[in-house]
């Protein structure tokens, strides 16, 4: 089975809008067509403009279309939320006109958390309340997307809220399919210390749309080890291409297969936005990697 394949600007070490460090958005459009990806997702908020004839003009002359959007916010601060809320509904707005029909939804990573990251039986939970008031931004999020024709999917993330496998099934309880959609991301369950295929299969009545990333296993056990944080992780390479880390793609495309999966599928591979000269090669390299295990052609 052949997948559309997109690429992230987290590629790039694309996290937020505001860093300094970050490519221009043109020049990460155009790396993910030299790299030979047909979609891309949209990045945080504000790093592509939201002004929809200029991004379609751009995706037009570069042959490429917005797969997803995301919202990557602190889904459990209470203070946050007349933010999160003014975000989604221009983000949705701009998705709507240019013809992208997903938005993610992360919570994102948090100082509390983030050193907690692959750590399930240590990392601090969120109390009833906190955890309520997620659930009720997340369902907030989701009805503004369903009003533009965008369907909501929620992607388990390291050194957020929800992470493992207790807060996805939680998650999954409280927030039912007429609410929103799965997105799971390999590397994330995998460094969540999830079994990546086995979850395919085990969430494949909620799974709606697929993130791949690999993980290398010694930077991984340091980053545990040494509780450096989500992004020092990152910063020192535990994301690597495809096929070089500790993720087993035979498993995961044998379960994309028995499940019927046939949406989108992007890769993702965060580090320094500082080292974003060494993501094409990469990106070329996780390509290449899928290729030949027979999921692209």
């Amino acid at each position: 089975m052949s997948y559309s394949i997109a690429c992230a600007p987290c590629c790039w070490g694309v996290e937020s809008s505001d860093n300094p460090h970050n490519p221009n958005w043109m020049t990460v459009l155009s790396e993910t067509r030299l790299g030979r990806f047909s979609g891309t997702e949209l990045g945080p908020y504000g790093f592509l403009p939201l002004d929809a004839d200029t991004v379609n003009t751009a995706l037009y002359v570069k042959e490429l279309e917005i797969c997803a959007g995301t919202i990557f916010e602190p889904l459990s601060e209470p203070g946050s939320y007349e933010d999160i809320i003014n975000k989604t509904k221009r983000l949705c707005d701009f998705l709507q006109k240019v013809g992208c029909e997903k938005l993610v939804v992360i919570d994102c990573v948090n100082d509390i958390r983030s050193r907690y990251a692959g750590m399930p039986d240590q990392a601090p939970r969120l109390d009833a309340e906190r955890w309520a008031h997620m659930m009720s931004t997340v369902r907030d999020i989701a009805e503004i997307a369903k009003r533009h024709e965008i369907r909501t999917v929620v992607h388990p993330h390291a050194g957020g809220y929800i992470e493992y496998q207790d807060e996805i099934d939680l998650m999954l309880a409280d927030l039912p399919s007429e609410n929103v959609g799965l997105c799971l991301d390999t590397g994330h369950l995998y460094y969540a210390t999830m079994d990546p295929a086995k979850s395919l299969i085990e969430y494949a009545d909620r799974l709606e749309y697929v993130h791949f990333k690999d993980v290398n296993q010694h930077r991984l056990q340091r980053a545990i080890k040494d509780q450096v944080g989500f992004w020092q992780a990152c910063a020192d390479g535990v994301m690597c291409p495809l096929g070089e880390g500790a993720v087993d793609y035979d498993e995961v495309a044998r379960a994309l297969e028995s499940i019927g999966y046939h949406g989108w599928i992007t890769i993702e591979q965060e580090r320094d936005p500082r080292h974003s000269d060494t993501t094409l090669p990469d990106i070329k390299k996780s390509r290449q990697f899928l290729v030949e295990k027979g999921l692209i052609q």
